[in-house]
């Protein structure tokens, strides 16, 4: 993934990234408060050792040297047995040398001749007296009985508490800031790879970005979604200034780049996507609408046999339609009917026939094909989805090609990739795809329009208040 992919996962995610960064730092604070707090206390010992009682310059430092090679082993002395069962007669301690050796630690920084003697207890007095008797006893043991000569010579080995123990008056343990801290960085790192791993997993289309990985057909535009699509499906009719509506019109000048190269005047184009309820219906008659706005001759087909929705949409009679056209009931100029003010002409399904695949490849589909679009600028037939049956894929070898609609948020790449496989197979030419119901804020959005909502608020009001026409309502397919 390129950089601009983990941006987009980060802007996508950043509630879940934060929620779990937050989460973490409670943990961590949380953690905190039910640890119960323990103290440290230090005592220091040095270590020294002389080579004899001359005191010649070289002998000394012969025997600081030997101090230093010396306390490398003393230290391991510091919690033995021996001198911790001292600790615990001195101050009656009620627990073992095995106990007590777990809050006893000792080091020797490097190059000295010091040994630190730290000591961890729930009990601050408890862990500065421990400290001292440690060094006390540390320091018997080793002169006295480790590195006494025999008879009655004294050990040339000295050790001197330098530092003794002091109370301490805070805890070393829990450390609040670091705790909150590391949980912080924690639930971010889990956020994160959360949020990446959830991105992998996801094969959902999300933005026009996902497009590109499927297909190198262009994007001919983005329908933002609207919750109230299902209750005015012909937003470019029933309230012009709404911004979704501008999103359709900028579709209908990014069409007419679409298949440049194409002979004739006439373009028909078959709207189809991959599965079901993805705005293909809505998208085609808002599409038609858009056409005819601007002068053109359009004719809007409603090729979905099956489950017909643009009689609904379109607030016409649907009884006869295109379906008594292909077996010879009626003829064309008859069922096409005329909507609006412009010159946009709908033909609807018609009767739903046993046979849907079978009429939309015949010769008689192919002649009322032929006769539209030498009567029309523009045919738009809505076709069903492409996965679920063949009907789509048929009828785009007789138009100019297929565009497909996938839904932001629903489509799946498999299935896109699938669909444009389908149309491949059958040498039929994709067109370019629509991504509709996309959001409106986030990485995901796609310029919805240049209007805000604010700003088309009260003109809508004005336009209802006036009177304006309104479609019927009808659930999007």
């Amino acid at each position: 993934m390129e950089l601009r992919d983990y941006v987009r996962i980060l802007h996508r995610n950043w509630v879940l990234i934060l929620s779990l960064t937050v989460l973490g730092a409670a943990v961590g604070f949380g953690w905190s408060l039910l640890k119960t707090p323990t103290y440290e206390a230090t005592t220091q010992l040095y270590v020294s050792v002389r080579a004899s009682d001359s005191g010649v310059v070289g002998e000394l430092a012969q025997g600081t040297t030997y101090a230093r090679q010396a306390v490398t082993s003393f230290v391991d002395v510091v919690d033995s047995a021996v001198v911790l069962d001292r600790v615990i007669d001195d101050l009656d301690l009620d627990m073992t040398s095995a106990e007590l050796r777990r809050e006893v630690t000792a080091s020797v920084p490097a190059n000295t001749v010091i040994i630190s003697a730290t000591v961890t207890d729930e009990d601050p007095e408890q862990a500065a007296a421990i400290a001292n008797s440690v060094g006390a006893n540390f320091a018997d043991v080793v002169v006295n009985e480790l590195e006494k000569p025999e008879g009655d010579t004294p050990s040339l080995v000295s050790i001197k508490t330098i530092q003794p123990a002091l109370v301490p008056t805070s805890a070393s343990s829990p450390n609040t800031p670091l705790n909150v801290t590391l949980g912080l960085l924690l639930g971010l790192a889990a956020g994160i790879g959360f949020a990446v791993l959830r991105t992998v997993l996801d094969t959902r289309i999300h933005s026009t970005h996902d497009i590109e990985q499927v297909t190198d057909k262009p994007v001919l535009g983005g329908i933002a979604f609207d919750p109230e699509s299902k209750k005015r499906p012909l937003i470019v009719h029933a309230d012009p200034m709404n911004p979704r509506a501008e999103s359709f019109r900028t579709l209908r000048t990014n069409l007419q780049f679409v298949d440049v190269d194409h002979d004739g005047g006439s373009r028909s184009f078959v709207i189809s996507s991959a599965g079901p309820s993805e705005g293909k219906s809505t998208t085609a008659a808002n599409l038609a609408i858009a056409l005819a706005e601007a002068g053109a001759r359009v004719a809007l087909v409603d090729g979905d046999l099956r489950l017909p929705r643009v009689a609904e949409y379109m607030g016409i009679e649907g009884g006869v339609g295109l379906t008594d056209v292909l077996i010879g009931n009626a003829e064309l100029r008859d069922v096409l009917q005329r909507w609006g003010r412009g010159r946009l002409f709908v033909l609807p399904a018609g009767r739903i026939p046993p046979n849907p695949s079978e009429l939309l490849g015949s010769q008689a589909m192919q002649k009322t094909l032929h006769t539209l679009t030498e009567a029309f600028d523009y045919v738009l037939i809505d076709a069903p989805p492409l996965l679920l049956v063949t009907d789509a894929a048929v009828v785009s070898k007789y138009t100019s090609g297929a565009i497909l609609v996938a839904a932001s948020g629903a489509t799946k790449k498999p299935q896109l990739e699938s669909a444009v496989k389908a149309l491949d197979g059958i040498g039929s030419r994709l067109l370019g795809i629509i991504v509709t119901m996309l959001p409106t804020k986030g990485p995901d959005s796609y310029g919805y329009g240049s209007y805000a909502y604010s700003a088309t608020h009260d003109i809508r009001e004005k336009s209802q208040s006036a009177g304006e026409v309104r479609t019927p309502r009808a659930a999007e397919a």
